[in-house]
């Protein structure tokens, strides 16, 4: 299991530790999740506002010139394919909107990064103290025991995903959720999906993803015709 690397520090320190506001992006999962929700491959028009998110998070940090005001920190972590292409283009975007990127290169289907972030986690509440954390991840199976944890501990913990694919936030007493749509601007488009957390009283039609056809070509093949 994906764990966090130790407890974090004693009450005593934490006094004397700087209060940190933390962002952690979750990039090979919400770009999954995305494709999942909207039944098809994002295009630029329908990827999230990194801008409009990074002014959303640091907004809720509350005044800069306050006395309690925490530091603020933006972090996406990604897996770079062999092949980059536009990958360059979209880091440095990332970067000059204020967000550190930890890269690391997917050679195998199985290469990912979960474990890197909740290692940065931990040691981000060993040197402040870890006042908010915002994780934008659907990944239950590797989040939901640490993020707990930290609730525990004294951290305020806010789940962004979808409400689709985000059910171990949603049915969680302790973390707190919020569909990533329903941040600000996050995207400059409502997205071709129906939340049925958020179904219109008279109801929806939900088409389908794939054509009727199509599907049915598919599995005959599988069959072996």
């Amino acid at each position: 299991m994906t764990e966090l690397l130790e407890p974090a520090a004693a009450p005593a320190q934490d006094r004397q530790r700087p209060a940190l506001d933390l962002l952690i992006w979750d990039a090979p999962n919400i770009d999954m999740t995305l494709s999942t929700v909207i039944g098809a491959r994002p295009t630029a028009a329908s990827r999230p506002r990194f801008d409009a998110i990074a002014a959303w998070f640091v907004d809720a940090a509350g005044d800069p010139a306050a006395p309690d005001a925490p530091d603020v920190e933006a972090c996406v972590f990604a897996n770079i394919p062999p092949v980059v292409g536009s990958m360059r283009g979209w880091v440095e975007a990332l970067r000059g909107f204020g967000y550190s990127v930890f890269a690391r290169p997917k050679t195998q289907p199985d290469d990912d990064i979960d474990q890197d972030m909740l290692d940065h986690i931990a040691v981000r509440a060993h040197s402040h103290r870890l006042r908010r954390l915002v994780v934008f991840s659907g990944d239950g199976r590797n989040f939901a025991e640490p993020l707990e944890e930290l609730v525990r501990a004294g951290t305020q913990v806010v789940v962004v995903a979808f409400s689709e694919v985000a059910g171990y936030a949603i049915g969680s007493e302790l973390l707190e959720f919020i569909d990533i749509e329903d941040v600000p601007g996050a995207f400059a488009a409502p997205l071709d999906r129906v939340r049925l957390d958020a179904l219109p009283p008279d109801g929806a039609w939900l088409r389908p993803t794939k054509g009727l056809r199509e599907f049915v070509a598919g599995f005959t093949a599988r069959r072996g015709g």
